[in-house]
């Protein structure tokens, strides 16, 4: 996708986290927040052939508890933000591919605790530019998916 023809997003959107095996995720596409946000616990750090890593467990279905999945990503860094609060916490940032309207492209995500939030990822705006522009009126522009149909399997087992 050229920038010169972003595609629109709306203030709340679906993306899939292919390199997570996260096939669908409700995001609020966030352009005062700089870099994306997940929802992370259990957070481990460990070295495999030189490469750091990290492997977190994520919340995948909005408003439920029950389905876990664990995820294992290349630690891009550790970094201090500070959230909307002016609370500055110290966060592993990881990288890896969004898919969303058609665009696939390698972004910075940083994890942290956002269990208690309406929704477990933000999408901040170095995700979103230059290929997408936001359109605050509009809601799931790029189409609607189903979390609990696609992790079924899981809330079966829990």
């Amino acid at each position: 996708m050229s920038s010169s023809n972003p595609v629109t997003l709306g203030w709340r959107e679906w993306i899939a986290l292919p390199d997570l095996d996260l096939p669908a995720f409700k995001v609020k596409v966030d352009t005062g927040a700089r870099t994306s946000a997940i929802h992370a616990h259990d957070v481990e750090r460990f070295g495999e052939n030189g490469v750091q890593l990290v492997s977190f467990s994520v919340l995948p279905v909005q408003r439920s508890h029950s389905i876990t999945r664990r995820c294992t990503a290349p630690l891009v860094d550790i970094r201090d933000v500070t959230d909307s609060g002016g609370h500055t916490e110290t966060r592993h940032v990881i990288s890896t591919t969004i898919e969303l309207g058609g665009v696939s492209k390698e972004v910075e995500i940083t994890l942290t605790e956002r269990r208690n939030m309406l929704f477990r990822m933000l999408l901040g705006r170095t995700s979103i530019a230059p290929d997408f522009v936001v359109d605050p009126a509009l809601s799931f522009t790029c189409g609607r998916r189903s979390t609990r149909l696609l992790y079924s399997d899981e809330s079966k087992e829990a």
